[in-house]
């Protein structure tokens, strides 16, 4: 009598009782594999240039099936850390600026980035890339620069190639200053503001402001004035944000994203 009341109780017991622990969140094989392989990469036990072991190698070392190290190659390859020469040799290779900065302003998009903070982000870059490129910048930065303020004087009846323009004159002024820092962070900030300067040039009819604002800090860099480079850069900035408030559009609502059509 007394053993079938434990049983009974045991039961109970067990149907009741919460679970304790959480699943455990294992990444696939193939993830990890890439995981390695950059890891590696980013300490320097493997460096641009090296050549990885094949597949088949690979697949030993780790212990996975060759399909798995594809894919984890696979995910390399995405990335820019690791390219194919030839059918079967792989590469380790630095990614481009463009990649990483297309990597990165999918993710701030996916975090439903607003302008505001965009904006806020490049109220202190952009005046301090204008400034430091006044130091280093080279005479031929300044006449590519002067090239690029022309052609958009040129192109105010061609919306993209307006826009276009525009965001190649900051991403001048970043590449001037020859810090590897300012040229990647250009790099999402000009993928996100496409889309609101393809809203607020068709409605506001501002491309002949821009490109004077464009002409002042072009002055100024030629002058090698940091100080006003600076000041002029920030006006623009400035200006730039009052415009997007003029449009009607929400300081605080998620950006665009890239790939969506302007309104």
């Amino acid at each position: 009598m007394l053993s079938g009341f434990m049983n009974t109780y045991s039961q109970k017991d067990h149907q009741t009782m919460q679970p304790v622990f959480d699943k455990l969140d294992v990444p696939p094989a193939y993830r990890v594999v890439a995981e390695a392989v950059e890891r590696n990469i980013l300490v320097g036990r493997l460096k641009i240039g090296d050549k990885l072991p094949s597949e088949f190698e690979l697949a030993k070392q780790f212990g996975v099936h060759r399909s798995t190290v594809r894919e984890g190659i696979r995910l390399l390859e995405q990335s820019g850390l690791v390219s194919r020469v030839g059918r079967t040799t792989l590469e380790v290779t630095l990614p481009p600026f463009q990649e990483i900065g297309s990597r990165a302003s999918r993710a701030l998009s996916m975090h439903q980035v607003t302008f505001r903070e965009l904006w806020e982000a490049s109220m202190l870059t952009e005046p301090a890339a204008a400034e430091m490129a006044c130091a280093r910048m080279s005479d031929d930065d300044i006449a590519t620069l002067e090239r690029n303020c022309d052609a958009m004087a040129a192109a105010t009846e061609d919306l993209d190639r307006f826009v276009g323009l525009d965001t190649e004159f900051h991403d001048l002024i970043a590449q001037a200053t020859g810090n590897k820092v300012l040229k990647l962070m250009r790099e999402p900030i000009s993928v996100l503001f496409l889309p609101a300067g393809q809203n607020i040039l068709p409605r506001l009819k501002t491309h002949h402001r821009l490109v004077e604002a464009h002409r002042h800090i072009i002055d100024a860099l030629k002058r090698r004035d940091a100080t006003v480079a600076r000041e002029w850069m920030a006006r623009h900035m400035a200006d730039f944000k009052r415009a997007y408030e003029r449009t009607g559009l929400d300081l605080d609502a998620p950006l665009q994203k890239p790939d969506t059509p302007p309104a």
